[in-house]
């Protein structure tokens, strides 16, 4: 944790405006940060993870590339030994930067508390919104890891400074669980009264990279992370009775909690000028070198054997496959996958709709997910016709999205792309392995969302793919086997970074014996 530390005292605290057009200037000396405000400090920790949240080379190449992406199949590589072991620097960058984020977020928490009655009464609104965009990083460390440091972490500054004093213990991750699940819950029933003056939300427009200010949008976010989460634990014996209680409500009563439902509300950082530190330029090389943005064989399989409309967006022919897609098998020897890639006939992911489109949006929530999860809650409460209506939605947005992303894009490198009709969409509902109809059981209709969030997500959402798929195990995914490591398979949690053995050591001490790559988070119940 010393390492966290030390890259607080650093990079430190947001006093400048926090706009996407000054942003090189939010950094200031440390020692002049009592002159920051809960406004600039709610923009900093936005921008403080940024780059997990719109796509950059670091988080794609050196993270997701080796990680995530290979996990769920996404993508396509050449096998080789030790390859399932997550890479050193992957681990302890994204442990790093979170924790980093996490001291960003608790300082705004010292200087919201610092302020008189009334002005907190006033900025409100920021801590809400803060908090419901950092439980939704939070979730996917926890996802990642298991117990973490929360409830001490990044608290250096409120303990002056004090390293040793400052030492997080690490929580329970069903704890954290169950601490994010109730803020929220309340949240978005304060959302629902929170008085807001003209003043402090035409300057929270300013400061909201996010959602620019929409209150409606916060409460979509607010209630469709709560769906994530609340689905997320659903099959933990725990967790049961109150996932199914606060999903049913959310989903039938939308008046009170609404959820993304159409791509107009989609929760993203979109991207607007090319000249700030906001974009998508990392893109590229993020997700294409090292032939990272190669397509994988079971999801091209499956796209084509169904006519999936997303198949010409989201991703390309070989230059030699005479625009046939074609997928590298996962199962084959590094021999017979070199040699495939040699050919030119491999398929990878389309350049002008996602790698190569410097406009691509961060994103958060998209309605397509915030669908697939109600799918499954209406599924689980016995409500098929509303459970079939959300599947169909969710594929629905799916499809349009992605054509959206192609239509902000800045380069036509791979060529034009039609977008699909509502006939054709129509079509894709009704071939016999997506219609929900034709699945008779509850198990096959829950396989149906999990194979359509598997798409959806791709390499866009990896961490929430890679979680999904554990979760559900779908689809039921085969890897070649590494008979030379003792991990032989792809890990169902990420091990802990170096950094806490070293410098957090008798915390790390307490959950040692748990840190195996092989252990299953807690949701992991299959």
């Amino acid at each position: 944790m010393k390492k966290i530390f030390l890259i607080l005292i650093s990079a430190m605290l947001v006093v400048a405006s926090c706009t996407t057009t000054d942003f090189e200037e939010a950094y200031p000396d440390p020692s002049k940060i009592n002159v920051s405000t809960v406004e600039k400090q709610f923009s900093g920790m936005i921008y403080a993870n940024r780059d997990y949240v719109v796509p950059s080379y670091w988080n794609y190449f050196v993270v997701y590339r080796i990680t995530a992406n290979r996990y769920t199949q996404a993508t396509g590589w050449v096998n080789a030994t030790n390859q399932y072991v997550p890479g050193g620097g992957a681990v302890n960058d994204r442990w790093g930067n979170f924790y980093s984020f996490v001291s960003q977020y608790r300082q705004m928490e010292n200087i919201y508390n610092a302020l008189p009655d009334a002005d907190k009464a006033d900025r409100r609104i920021y801590m809400i919104a803060a908090t419901i965009y950092m439980y939704d990083a939070v979730q996917k460390v926890v996802d990642l890891h298991g117990d973490i440091p929360f409830s001490e972490a990044g608290k250096i500054i409120a303990n002056g400074g004090d390293y040793k004093a400052s030492m997080p213990k690490y929580d329970k991750a069903e704890d954290i669980y169950t601490k994010m699940l109730d803020d929220l819950k309340a949240f978005a029933d304060e959302l629902n009264t929170l008085n807001i003056s003209t003043g402090i939300l035409t300057g929270f427009k300013t400061q909201d990279i996010v959602n620019k200010g929409d209150i409606t949008k916060w409460k979509r976010y607010c209630n469709s992370l709560r769906l994530r989460m609340l689905t997320r634990v659903s099959g933990v014996s725990a967790f049961q009775s109150r996932a199914a209680s606060e999903i049913n409500s959310i989903l039938n009563n939308q008046s009170a909690y609404p959820i993304v439902t159409s791509n107009a509300d989609n929760i993203q950082i979109k991207i607007h000028d090319l000249n700030t530190p906001i974009n998508s330029m990392g893109f590229r090389t993020g997700l294409e070198d090292w032939n990272g943005n190669l397509a994988g064989k079971v999801i091209i399989d499956y796209m084509n054997a169904n006519n999936d409309p997303r198949l010409r967006v989201m991703f390309q022919p070989g230059d030699s496959a005479k625009g046939v897609f074609n997928g590298l098998d996962a199962l084959a020897t590094s021999g017979d996958q070199e040699a495939a890639i040699l050919t030119n006939k491999i398929s990878r992911y389309n350049w002008s709709t996602i790698s190569r489109n410097q406009f691509f949006p961060g994103v958060l929530i998209n309605a397509s997910e915030a669908h697939f999860l109600a799918a499954e809650g209406y599924l689980n409460a016995n409500n098929d016709a509303a459970a079939k209506t959300a599947y169909e939605a969710g594929i629905t947005n799916s499809i349009r999205n992605y054509y959206l992303y192609r239509s902000v894009s800045n380069n036509n490198e791979s060529g034009a792309v039609t977008a699909p009709t509502d006939a054709e969409i129509a079509d894709y509902l009704a071939k016999s392995a997506i219609s929900w109809s034709n699945a008779g059981t509850k198990q096959a209709k829950l396989t149906l969302i999990g194979m359509q969030k598997w798409i959806d997500y791709s390499v866009i959402q990896p961490l929430d793919n890679w979680a999904e798929v554990r979760r559900l195990n779908v689809p039921q995914l085969s890897f070649w086997v590494d008979n030379a490591d003792p991990q032989k398979q792809p890990p169902t949690r990420w091990f802990y970074p170096d950094s806490e053995k070293t410098y957090n050591t008798e915390n790390y001490n307490a959950v040692s014996a748990n840190d195996k790559i092989t252990n299953k988070i807690f949701w992991d119940v299959n």
